[in-house]
């Protein structure tokens, strides 16, 4: 489907939903939250991939509604999940790269810092999280448990994540120890334990109106997967050479089939998460949302990016602020509300996803948040757009973003504390491969003062792109 860009002055009226209202005395809906772990956009079927099979998550882009220009809040995992809980931007979110702690944890968001759970718990929710936080140990503000969530069941910290056979997680803040586990392969796969933890909060809540976020930590690599899921890829997939392990996390003896595997582990659980809620009578009353917190793996740990096609023909992966580091796949699925087989171009970002979230629920958004709710473009409304989307990311020396209309700026830091802007038109260029800046120097001085505009200071993560080196 070609882009479609609008200025800030028109409105995108897209009808994805059958135009409907909830009675004042209905129940609240239900919210399910799913985030994959650095699963690029053309890894799942429905997105075009032909190697992994992903049937669940497909039925609900085929039976809901399918972003083609959805992005993340950063290209990398804490700051981007930082940007999903706040609603704020990250020239203005707590967390900007990710930060580690000793003995275990990452920089930790603010007390202050009010996040969907927060808001969401406030307004009559059980609340949720099974998976990855990665936004602050429980002995800090940034504890999931200070920030809305009832219960939280899995990693807190993000390194600790990298093994998806860990010894073991959390219930709340307590360890919970994973009997057969060595941190390379054992028998209790975290993959099946969120799941499994995910249906029974579901049951434990199905009379009452819950917000569920499943923060998957698959398919981050190491490449580990329990040995039937993997028996489905092998020999399938062609020439599947070892992954000798050099380039970081731990060897496998057949690293695409490992990959997909997981992919479709995962798919699985999505699949009985919806089947659940179908069980419980529930479908028709839950929004289910499915997304990855940035672009697929930079091919390290045994993850083949080129193999999988998983960027497309973005440029860019993991870690990059070009299309391929930022653009995630979006699907937003409730029967009998959401139109069967929808499909949106509009440029909507992580941050606009807790204002959305507030106005299904019926609660008010907290201020001073970036996002815009796009649930008018869902209900079949017009929809105000975005005058721009921004990002940062200080790591890898700083980089910047800002798409105002056709027009998208990348300013990053170069060696010897140089500076470059680039522009590229997106409507004519989505790859990103002709820099346009010097045809268009009005364009791109509009779009530097963005950059500048949009960046708030935070010395926790200095920008090289325009803090001055201290």
């Amino acid at each position: 489907m070609p882009f479609v860009f609008r200025t800030a002055a028109v409105f995108l009226a897209v009808a994805l939903l059958a135009p409907s209202g909830r009675a004042a005395d209905a129940p609240k809906p239900n919210i399910v939250l799913i985030v994959a772990d650095d699963l690029g956009c053309f890894e799942l079927g429905c997105y075009g991939q032909t190697k992994i099979k992903t049937p669940h998550i497909d039925k609900l882009a085929q039976g809901g509604a399918k972003f083609t220009r959805f992005y993340s809040g950063s290209p990398v995992c804490a700051p981007s999940r930082c940007v999903l809980m706040t609603g704020k931007h990250s020239g203005h979110a707590t967390v900007r790269n990710n930060v580690e702690a000793k003995p275990e944890g990452q920089f930790p968001i603010r007390a202050e810092d009010v996040t969907v759970a927060d808001a969401l718990k406030a307004h009559g929710y059980a609340t949720g999280a099974m998976g990855k936080w990665g936004l602050g140990m429980f002995d800090t503000a940034g504890s999931p448990l200070k920030h809305g969530f009832d219960l939280f069941f899995g990693y807190n910290c993000q390194r600790h994540a990298h093994s998806h056979y860990p010894t073991y997680i959390y219930r709340n803040d307590k360890r919970v120890e994973l009997k057969g586990n060595d941190g390379k392969t054992g028998k209790q796969f975290t993959q099946d334990l969120f799941e499994e933890e995910a249906l029974g909060f579901i049951e434990a809540n199905k009379a009452k109106p819950f917000f569920l976020y499943l923060p998957f930590t698959v398919p981050h690599v190491a490449v580990q997967v329990p040995e039937d899921s993997l028996n489905e890829y092998k020999g399938q997939l062609g020439d599947d050479p070892a992954y000798d392990g050099k380039k970081g996390y731990q060897p496998h003896p057949a690293p695409h089939a490992g990959y997909a595997a997981m992919v479709t582990r995962m798919d699985r659980s999505v699949g009985r998460v919806v089947e659940k809620l179908n069980a419980l009578g529930l479908e028709k009353n839950t929004l289910v949302l499915f997304t990855s917190d940035n672009g697929p793996t930079h091919n390290v740990g045994g993850a083949d990016s080129s193999f999988f096609n998983s960027a497309g023909k973005l440029r860019g992966l993991k870690g990059s602020v070009y299309e391929g580091g930022i653009r995630v796949p979006f699907i937003a699925y409730q029967p009998g509300t959401i139109k069967a087989g929808t499909e949106s171009d509009a440029p909507l970002y992580f941050p606009d996803v807790l204002p959305t979230l507030c106005a299904f629920a019926g609660t008010k958004a907290p201020s001073a948040i970036d996002g815009i709710s796009f649930l008018p473009l869902l209900k079949g409304e017009k929809q105000p757009t975005h005058d721009f989307l921004y990002w940062e990311f200080s790591g890898y020396g700083g980089q910047q973003a800002v798409i105002e209309g056709e027009w998208k700026a990348v300013r990053q830091a170069l060696g010897m504390g140089g500076v470059k802007t680039e522009l590229y038109n997106l409507a004519k260029d989505p790859s990103e491969k002709e820099d346009v800046a010097a045809k268009n120097p009005a364009v791109l001085a509009r779009l530097e003062k963005r950059l500048k505009n949009e960046h708030t200071p935070n010395s926790n993560f200095p920008l090289q792109t325009i803090d001055p080196k201290k």
